[in-house]
């Protein structure tokens, strides 16, 4: 299993605006094959910051959706990112 997870900093003006923006990425993202979790959410606490969540069953699943990025517009919007890459060997309950 493969954990895409981690944050972006926009303008907090800019922030609902820009998760909206995403939508369809995400709606893509639930349809593809392999995805087991997928989404792009506002903070519920810090108004300028954006949290990403991606699991995926392999990286053959990944690498089938992913596409270019986000778009130029949205690229411009971000202040700061930082969104990592997690290889899971085993899962368990919490």
């Amino acid at each position: 299993m493969l954990i895409v997870a981690g944050w972006l900093r926009v303008d907090p003006a800019a922030r609902d605006e820009y998760v909206a923006s995403c939508r369809a990425v995400v709606e893509s993202a639930h349809a593809a094959p392999g995805q087991l979790e997928f989404a792009i959410t506002a903070d519920s606490v810090d108004p300028g910051l954006i949290r990403i969540h991606e699991q995926w069953e392999d990286e053959a699943s990944l690498l089938a959706f992913r596409g270019s990025g986000p778009d130029d517009g949205q690229t411009a919007q971000v202040l700061d990112a930082d969104v990592r890459r997690f290889e899971i060997s085993s899962v368990g309950p919490a």
